[in-house]
């Protein structure tokens, strides 16, 4: 049996990833403010941060911002019988935030790895989902059984803490890029008496084939369902991140102004609604 793992934080991705843990034959403790209802079957919910600290050896963080993550990482080190060595933070928080968490941690003796995820719970579930990971070398190594308990696709994308965030905030951009755009070319096919099912078909056997037209316009979109498990305030959040982060970097943003507009609208237009729906809010919004 390999290293006890913590996961922290139960929603739509951390659920699935601790059920990977557990299915993975790893000892699993899990912890969410909302209570135990999301803990996984084989795994043991633990009540409090400092009690978990004290009976894992990796925590996996899967939060919904850069700022749930530092207070996290800030009481899991506060522990007074620690047996926490690394932190996984599977969450999308921005390379600044990474850098000083790991800074952070790495003060009180906790390596840190920077593992965004992309995929979605249904890739989770399925264990395709794409994890980037970044950090020194020796914290990676030594999270590795963990890693691969997450998923089945997995990156060493650099040495330091935020490059796996500077490629999941590159992703995403570019996923909500293509989103928007899809959602705008369908419209307008539409306007002129072409059929959604239509388009979708030539579009995936054409250059213009993307994500957008062979997943979620396939599978959410044109059947109505609505329903990738990610809401359109994470993907305005991810997108502000990649812009300011591009701003920093001094790198183009023109597209990014605007995506970010765009993703902007919707989310406070209607806050939580599926990213997807950003198709119907683009016809009639």
């Amino acid at each position: 049996m390999g290293a006890a793992v913590g996961v922290v934080g139960l929603g739509n991705m951390g659920s699935a990833l601790a059920a990977n843990l557990v299915d993975a034959g790893l000892p699993v403790c899990a912890h969410d403010l909302a209570g135990p209802e999301r803990s996984p079957d084989g795994a043991r919910f633990v009540a409090d941060l400092t009690s978990l600290a004290a009976l894992v050896d990796v925590c996996v963080l899967s939060l919904p911002d850069g700022e749930a993550s530092r207070q996290v990482a800030a009481a899991l080190a506060a522990a007074p019988d620690r047996r926490l060595a690394h932190v996984v933070d599977t969450s999308t928080i921005g390379v600044d935030a990474a850098r000083a968490i790991d800074a952070q941690l790495g003060a009180t003796g906790i390596g840190y790895v920077d593992a965004p995820v992309s995929g979605g719970p249904a890739g989770a579930r399925a264990r395709t989902l794409t994890v980037m990971f970044a950090g020194e070398p020796s914290a990676c190594a030594a999270v590795e059984p963990v890693l691969a308990g997450l998923s089945d696709r997995r990156y060493h994308v650099g040495a330091r803490a935020g490059m796996g965030q500077a490629l999941k905030l590159a992703n995403n951009f570019l996923s909500a890029t293509a989103l928007a755009a899809t959602s705008e070319a369908i419209a307008f096919g539409a306007s002129v008496g072409l059929d959604m099912a239509t388009m979708l078909e030539v579009l995936n056997a054409s250059s213009g084939q993307s994500s957008a037209t062979s997943d979620k316009f396939v599978n959410h979109v044109l059947t109505g369902r609505y329903a990738s498990g990610f809401a359109n305030t994470l993907m305005a959040k991810d997108v502000a991140l990649y812009l300011a982060s591009a701003r920093h970097e001094g790198t183009p943003t023109t597209l990014g102004e605007v995506t970010a507009e765009v993703w902007h609208r919707f989310a406070d237009t209607a806050p939580g609604e599926d990213f997807t729906r950003i198709h119907p809010f683009t016809e009639h919004g």
